[in-house]
């Protein structure tokens, strides 16, 4: 199924029955789908303020969906793994672009886990922006747990606290600037509360490095070790769970680099 998603052309999506797309469909609608194909196909156009297509974004996004599916597929045969995706995901609407998100990858990662089997999903998100696209999309069920830590005031003006679903969303708003320390324990103390009684059959994480210090679109203070030393925390409290990381955002290409470097070595230390 995912090799059949990465063999898709930009203008073939009308063209292939249901089943080639399923995974996706279970998160977005064939008309939506449908409308960024066409897009694509036509060359390309401005979705957004902040989000653009052109004719290869079409094939990136299945791409992105495709590699976050093999990284599941890997985490399910017992290999943590991690995805370089692009575009990323977590601000995707279920028919609506975002943040320069197309397709809300996680979901469809967190659906098909379910699909195979897996009945609770727990999503870690810890870009310096609030994964919206992903809280709408899970927060009315209660079998996927969503926990997102991000800098508060800052958009996409969402992610407070208060904002539970059915009481599977943990909002964690901080402000820019507090020491690394704040954030990792912030962080870490949410994913122990969440998980109190409720244990996980598959966890993904949206590992946005423009948390990290020094980012363009963000305040927050976190370096590569930071990363890694949650990837290590996970993986000792959930030691036979299925772990796969999906690369979100990051705008100082050294850095990023850097901490995809980090939370790989953790993922395989």
């Amino acid at each position: 199924m995912r090799d059949r998603i990465e063999r898709l052309e930009p203008s073939a999506l009308r063209d292939v029955g249901a089943s080639g797309l399923e995974p996706v469909l279970r998160v977005h609608p064939r008309s939506y789908l449908d409308a960024l194909a066409r897009i694509a196909a036509e060359g390309g156009g401005r979705l957004d303020p902040d989000t653009v297509m052109n004719s290869a974004s079409w094939d990136a996004a299945l791409g992105a969906v495709g590699a976050a599916l093999a990284a599941l597929d890997s985490a399910l045969g017992g290999v943590p793994a991690f995805a370089a995706v692009r575009p990323p995901g977590h601000h995707t609407l279920r028919e609506a672009p975002m943040g320069f998100c197309l397709i809300g990858s996680i979901v469809v990662a967190a659906r098909e886990a379910q699909a195979r089997g897996a009945e609770r999903v727990l999503i870690i998100d810890w870009d310096v922006h609030h994964g919206n696209g992903t809280q709408a999309l899970v927060e009315d069920d209660p079998t996927i747990r969503f926990i997102s830590m991000h800098q508060w005031p800052h958009w996409p003006f969402s992610g407070a606290a208060d904002e539970r679903g059915v009481g599977n969303v943990f909002n964690l708003p901080l402000p820019p600037g507090l020491p690394p320390a704040r954030y990792v324990e912030t962080l870490w103390n949410a994913v122990v509360a969440a998980t109190n009684q409720w244990s996980p059959d598959v966890i993904l994480v949206s590992s946005g490095f423009d948390s990290m210090q020094g980012d363009l679109l963000g305040g927050f203070t976190l370096d590569p070790e930071h990363y890694a030393e949650w990837i290590r925390r996970v993986r000792e409290r959930f030691a036979n769970v299925p772990l796969a990381v999906l690369l979100e955002g990051g705008y100082v290409p050294p850095r990023l680099a850097d901490g995809v470097v980090a939370v790989a070595e953790a993922l395989v230390v």
